[in-house]
């Protein structure tokens, strides 16, 4: 029988399809628990990596003159960071947030206050379903501002300040991956195989700090239908010239057999000490701890968020196109979900820049971080 002509052109034919979240209409990456002596921990680990230093310094001195209306400027600052290869658009948000700071034209700690949640909130509603992004302007919020002796300062004295912690404070988050990468080195062995599911640039820059220690390992790289983020993660990998083994999604539980750890990044981490990441890491999860494989997750500690999923359905929903290659017929519902949830059982250690947590301590760090 001839397939009607609409269905060949609608590869979701639901009456009113979900619209697709921002994250991946620009491909920006989707990706917060600090505690009081988080920048410590984070700048001791970073200084050890002097090539940090010099691109954090080379990015400070990119940065354009700030917009004099910053309310309505913290978008095009915004995506000055987010264009730039290695930025995460968490990180784009902080830094876009310092630079509000600066061009402010408040007289007041409360008018300057209101601007920068102003701006927040414009920076939120850019894409409200991106978890670090929401987490990020929270923090630097919590951070910057939340300080008691501010209010007895000057406000020269006191704006100075917060530009001061504001620029310190995104140029952490600039180190982030670098410092997980360096303590995530002790998982990491000679002969071991890791599967790691699509692709994740804090996972990246971890094995590729292994490779260069000359490390000798195997990756088992799963396809990350359907945006294939898999295949580019193969690539990459295969260029460092550690050895990988691409598998279809559904060869995860064939192939755990020759595993020793999963290795993943995450859209967010929840107080319950779970993830929210790119859909079939829930599954991953579930086969690796049915067979007793160690699943560590590596996650900056900008995508701490404090919310706490109940199940699968119980979060902000996000979409992603879905493009099968052929027709999909009418009256045929597609779930276009991009990702789900990983409760906390499932998972061994949080690799972040706060240090090694096991899931049970997300929450209190929440707890401080928030009090």
């Amino acid at each position: 029988m001839a397939m009607e002509p609409d269905a060949a052109q609608n590869p979701n034919p639901s009456p009113v399809p979900p619209p697709i979240s921002a994250y991946y209409q620009t491909r920006a990456e989707h990706h917060a628990v600090v505690s009081s002596d988080w920048l410590a921990h984070a700048a001791a680990a970073a200084a050890t990596s002097p090539g940090a230093d010099a691109a954090a310094a080379a990015d400070a001195a990119a940065v354009p003159p700030p917009s004099p209306g910053a309310a309505g400027g913290v978008i095009e600052e915004f995506n000055f960071w987010r264009r730039k290869p290695e930025a995460a658009e968490a990180v784009a948000a902080i830094m876009a947030l310092a630079a509000v700071i600066r061009s402010s034209r408040a007289t007041t700690m409360m008018e300057l206050e209101i601007e920068l949640k102003k701006a927040s909130d414009k920076l939120k509603s850019w894409d409200a379903t991106s978890i670090s992004l929401s987490a990020a302007c929270d923090l630097f919020m919590r951070f910057v501002t939340r300080t008691s002796h501010l209010e007895h300062e000057k406000f020269d004295a006191a704006k100075s300040r917060l530009i001061e912690r504001g620029e310190k404070f995104g140029e952490i988050s600039l180190k982030a991956r670098k410092t997980i990468a360096m303590l995530s080195q002790d998982f990491i062995y000679d002969g071991c195989t890791m599967l790691v599911h699509g692709y994740s640039r804090v996972v990246l820059e971890v094995l590729k700090l292994a490779a260069s220690n000359r490390k000798l390992f195997r990756v088992l790289c799963t396809e990350g239908r359907p945006d294939r983020t898999g295949l580019r993660m193969s690539n990459e990998l295969a260029a460092l010239g550690i050895p990988v083994k691409v598998l279809i999604d559904s060869a995860v539980a064939y192939s755990m057999d020759e595993v020793d750890m999963v290795f993943v990044g995450a859209d967010g981490v929840v107080e319950s000490g779970g993830i929210i990441n790119m859909m079939g890491t829930y599954q991953i999860a579930l086969v690796a701890h049915s067979m007793n494989k160690p699943v560590y997750v590596a996650a900056e500690s900008y995508k701490f968020a404090r919310l706490y999923p109940l199940d699968q359905k119980d979060m902000t929903p996000a979409h992603r196109p879905i493009d099968f290659g052929v027709p999909v017929p009418t009256g045929v519902e597609v779930e276009t979900s991009a990702r789900d949830y990983t409760p906390p059982q499932y998972l061994t250690l949080l690799l972040t820049d706060l240090g090694v947590l096991t899931p049970s301590v997300v929450s209190d760090e929440l707890i401080q971080l928030y009090l």
